[in-house]
């Protein structure tokens, strides 16, 4: 069995971090949409996490007015799941319920409760990120001597030149 991804956003530093957990010893399966957890079993100690949604291993949506944990076809005008193009458009589609399965491959959730460190140094993030900007700001080297092309003059287009003849 694959391990489920959880993905935390952190609307203070507006970032989000891929965690993953096995959903047997995970405390998610069995939860639903709108439900806090403990952050604890992702890595976060001290924080509290509310479950905002996430898809099963087909990329179907989970969504909160549906309860239960199966795939169902339903008719929806509104996300998720479906977004109409016109005014009063409605389409049956398949989604999944509001409640965390074994056949969900990944959950949203966001901090509503800080612990002490910070997420990033909690998740080993930050060292990453620092390391990653390294990277990508590559030192300066010596300035390459431009090569000197011989500038020709702007030819006219044959048009505007047989205008200006007449």
């Amino acid at each position: 069995m694959a391990a489920m991804k959880l993905v935390i956003s952190d609307p203070k530093e507006r970032k989000a971090y891929q965690v993953e957990v096995d959903p047997r010893s995970s405390a998610l399966v069995g939860r639903k949409i709108g439900d806090v957890v403990d952050g604890g079993m992702a890595g976060l100690a001290g924080y509290k996490l509310q479950i905002t949604g996430g898809s099963d291993q087909q990329g179907f949506p989970m969504r909160r007015d549906v309860e239960g944990s199966a795939r169902k076809k339903i008719v929806l005008a509104f996300g998720p799941g479906f977004h109409p193009r016109m005014e009063g458009q409605r389409k049956r589609k398949s989604i999944r319920g509001n409640a965390i399965s074994l056949d969900i491959a990944q959950v949203n959730a966001k901090i509503v409760e800080y612990g002490k460190e910070p997420a990033a140094k909690l998740l080993g993030k930050e060292a990453k990120a620092e390391a990653h900007e390294k990277d990508a700001k590559p030192e300066k080297t010596a300035a390459k001597p431009e090569a000197k092309h011989a500038e020709k003059p702007e030819a006219k287009p044959e048009h505007e030149a047989a205008h200006k003849k007449e």
